[in-house]
C-alpha cells in the first residue's frame, strides 16, 4: 500500500433552482447555478496492489457497498481496465448528509479525480464527468471543478465566474430526500426558461423550497430566522439554507447568533474547486 493522499471534496450551493419540466423518463428539467464553497469533506486515498476497493471509514449508516465513493472507484476500474490496482478510501465528513450541499456527489467526484491521478489512468475531465453522471446528476459539476450554470438534469454545464462572497449556511438537523421532493405532487414543474443575464439582474428562486418548507417545520423555522438578517434560501432539494454576506465578519456575526439546535457554517464562494488546485500542484511537482 502506498502513502496516503488527501483529496478535498467541496460542497455546493444552488443559488437558484427552477424546475422547468418533466421528461418521459421521470427526470426533471432544471435550470440552476452551482456555487462551489470551501466547506469540504476529505477523502484519504491509499493505493492497493490487490485490485480491491475498501472503505473502512465513512459516513455513519452508509454501507460501504452503496457508498458513492466505492461505486466511483469501481466505475473507474471498469472503464479503464485498471483492475490490478485498488484503493483504501477513508471518507472524513464535514458536509451534512441530506442537506442539499452535494457532499456525496462531491466525494464521488474527488475519488474519480484522485484515483485517475494516482492510478495513472489518464482519462480526460470530459470522460470522468461522463463516468460520474450515472452516479448522480451533480457529480459532473464537481468533476469539472468550477461554479457553473446548469441545465438538463443538471449535467449541461457552462462555467460561470461568480463573486466570491461569503455565506452563512445553516443545517436545521433534518434529512430531506431528493426523490421525495421531486415526486411531491405540490412541486411546480413549469417555471419559464430564463437567461443567464436575467439571473444576474434579478436572481431567481428555488422551486423546491415551498415543498420542503411545508413538509419540514425545522427548515421553515430556520428560513424565517435567517431571513431576519439576509436574503435566505434553500439549497438544492435538501434541508440546508444559506444567505450571502458582504464580508467574512458579517457572516461570522450572523453565525454566532444561530440557535444551538442548528449547526452553522461560514463558507466562502469559490470559482475553482480545491481538487483542481491540488491536481495542478501535483502536476507541477510530479
Amino acid at each position: 500500500m502506498t502513502d496516503e493522499t488527501l483529496w478535498p471534496a467541496p460542497a455546493k450551493l444552488n443559488l437558484f433552482l427552477h424546475v422547468t419540466g418533466r421528461r418521459p423518463d421521470g427526470y426533471h428539467e432544471l435550470q440552476t447555478v452551482f456555487q462551489l464553497i470551501d466547506l469540504c469533506d476529505t477523502i484519504a486515498i491509499s493505493v492497493r496492489s490487490d485490485g480491491r476497493i475498501e472503505r473502512p471509514d465513512g459516513p455513519e449508516g452508509v454501507d460501504p457497498e452503496s457508498d458513492l465513493t466505492v461505486r466511483a472507484a469501481r466505475a473507474l476500474q471498469q472503464a479503464t481496465g485498471c483492475t490490478r490496482l485498488g484503493a483504501t478510501l477513508r471518507v472524513r465528513k464535514r458536509i451534512p448528509m441530506g442537506g442539499g450541499l452535494g457532499g456525496g456527489s462531491s466525494d464521488a467526484a474527488s475519488v474519480l479525480l484522485g484515483l485517475n491521478d494516482v492510478w495513472g489512468c489518464g482519462l480526460s475531465i470530459d470522460a470522468l464527468a461522463k463516468l460520474g453522471l450515472p452516479l448522480g446528476a451533480d457529480v459532473p459539476v464537481f468533476v469539472r471543478g468550477s461554479s457553473a450554470w446548469g441545465e438538463g438534469v443538471g449535467e449541461n454545464l457552462q462555467p460561470l465566474e461568480l463573486p466570491e462572497v461569503w455565506y452563512v449556511v445553516i443545517h436545521p438537523g433534518v434529512h430531506v430526500g431528493t426523490k421525495d421532493v421531486f415526486q411531491s405532487p405540490e412541486l411546480t414543474r413549469n417555471s419559464p426558461i430564463i437567461t443567464m443575464r436575467a439571473f444576474r439582474e434579478s436572481g431567481g428562486r428555488n422551486d423546491c423550497e415551498p415543498v420542503v418548507r411545508g413538509r419540514f417545520p425545522a427548515v421553515a423555522e430556520a428560513l424565517d430566522w435567517l431571513g431576519q438578517f439576509a436574503p435566505a434560501r434553500l439549497t438544492g432539494t435538501g434541508s440546508c439554507i444559506f444567505a450571502p454576506c458582504a464580508t467574512a465578519i458579517d457572516a461570522e456575526r450572523i453565525a454566532a447568533r444561530v440557535p444551538d439546535r442548528w449547526t452553522s457554517y461560514v463558507a466562502r464562494g469559490l470559482n475553482t474547486s480545491p481538487v483542481h488546485e491540488l491536481l495542478r500542484t501535483r502536476s507541477r511537482s510530479g
